[in-house]
């Protein structure tokens, strides 16, 4: 009798296999998952784009997207890739293995001052990295803390999180959002407040629960809780050492103006006690610029790359170009139309990267990133090339800037890309236009 035949592997995009659900939320859920490639453990995230519409949540995505793409620091998991299909958006994560911290202190109870300061450094070092990129997370708790396998804490979940371009014209954000008894005193009173200094007052409320196992502010019913923040009206437990209470008594202050800086706080003499200042990711801002580019609407469409005529007309004819109604930053782009297969125009732009010692990076199907590995007027070089379908025998090719100067890139593509792509292109958008 034949054995049982093993079950078939689900494997992504040829790369990821993915196998036992670890969780599931309201429109995602994550697996555990396995680079085939490296064979190192991830998790993957997928989110239903029909979900995320109907519940109108698509800016939420796209916006967590670019900040994880800014954030690569140690204690905050690492977003690896971003991978979509028709239905779906994939985010590939580290693999945190070692559970919030949320469930550790709810098993063990309050930590010692020494356990404590640990995961609080940890945690500001991370939230210090965010500020300086303009992210502020606005949903700090335990339960958004996890560890890894050598126990150090990874900060996680920026889906509520935010960037400068959020802010309104009084230069404050405004929307009310976080978990209650952790969220400061100035989101919850609905007026504009500073994202990084509410998000000191958050770290405040995780210290004090890391040394105290409870929370500072509680209360049988929400409106006695918003009270007791208000007015900063707490506790300290007896084991709580005089410097553990001042620098929670510097964080829990209602005034934002009057709470402590970052600098503040990182430079006293309690928080620098035993404090190793993490290995920077500061020299991966290659990778940062590919995963934010991802956060675009193109990627959350439920349609593939395709051109319909009107987009073709529009495109091909600059009189007739109206995406500037529609844009609000016109992107530095250029066309071309080409008889060429997709995949053969890939492998075209793919050979034109090393003949230019350039870094090409497989964004997804049929959009390629061209890097230089050169240091130029503002930065490295990079050029995003993306090739939609018109027709069966007709492709339209999208070349844009994406980081680096105007002026090298003008150059690069008159110079370089032109001639080298000569035999693949059938015509360039209008007439004597340079890309």
């Amino acid at each position: 009798m034949a054995g049982k035949a093993a079950p078939a592997r689900h494997v992504l995009f040829g790369k990821y296999e993915m196998g036992r659900l670890l969780g599931k939320g309201t429109f995602a859920k994550v697996y555990h998952g396995r680079n085939l490639i490296t064979h190192d453990t991830v998790a993957i995230k997928v989110i239903l784009k029909d979900r995320v519409k109907k519940q109108g949540l698509l800016d939420q995505v796209r916006r967590e997207i670019s900040v994880m793409g800014l954030v690569r620091h140690p204690h905050i998991v690492e977003l690896k890739e971003v991978m979509a299909t028709k239905s779906k958006v994939y985010f590939v994560m580290e693999y945190v293995n070692g559970g919030e911290l949320f469930v550790k202190l709810s098993q063990q109870g309050k930590l010692t001052e020494d356990g404590g300061r640990k995961y609080f450094q940890q945690l500001l070092s991370a939230v210090d990295f965010c500020h300086s990129r303009g992210v502020s997370h606005r949903d700090l708790k335990p339960e958004n803390l996890l560890l890894d396998e050598n126990g150090n804490l990874k900060v996680s979940d920026f889906g509520l999180s935010a960037l400068p371009e959020q802010l309104r014209i009084d230069g404050l954000l405004h929307t009310r959002c976080g978990t209650p008894a952790y969220v400061a005193p100035e989101v919850l009173r609905k007026r504009g407040y500073e994202g990084a200094k509410s998000d000191l007052w958050s770290c405040g409320v995780i210290l004090f629960v890391l040394l105290a196992g409870s929370l500072p502010f509680k209360a049988d019913n929400v409106m006695k809780l918003y009270r007791k923040i208000f007015k900063a009206e707490f506790e300290f437990p007896p084991w709580f050492s005089s410097e553990a209470k001042e620098m929670v008594s510097k964080l829990l202050v209602v005034d934002p103006e009057k709470r402590a800086s970052m600098d503040e706080i990182m430079q006293s003499s309690w928080f620098q006690k035993g404090f190793t200042k993490p290995l920077s990711f500061n020299d991966k801002d290659e990778f940062n610029s590919e995963i934010s580019e991802l956060a675009n609407p193109k990627l959350l469409s439920s349609s593939p790359p395709f051109y319909n005529a009107f987009e073709f007309i529009s495109t091909m004819s600059s009189g007739f170009d109206l995406t500037s109604l529609f844009e609000s930053k016109k992107k530095q782009a250029s066309i071309f139309t080409s008889k060429c297969s997709a995949s053969a125009i890939i492998a075209k732009l793919q050979s034109l990267a090393q003949k230019l010692n350039f870094k090409a990076t497989n964004q997804r199907e049929f959009k390629v990133r061209l890097q230089a590995k050169e240091e130029g007027r503002k930065g490295k070089l990079a050029v995003t090339m993306e090739v939609y379908e018109v027709a069966p025998e007709l492709a339209v090719v999208e070349f844009s800037k994406s980081a680096g100067d105007t002026l090298e890139y003008n150059k690069f593509c008159e110079k370089d890309v032109r001639p080298a792509l000569k035999d693949i292109v059938w015509s360039w958008q209008g007439e004597n236009e340079c890309l």
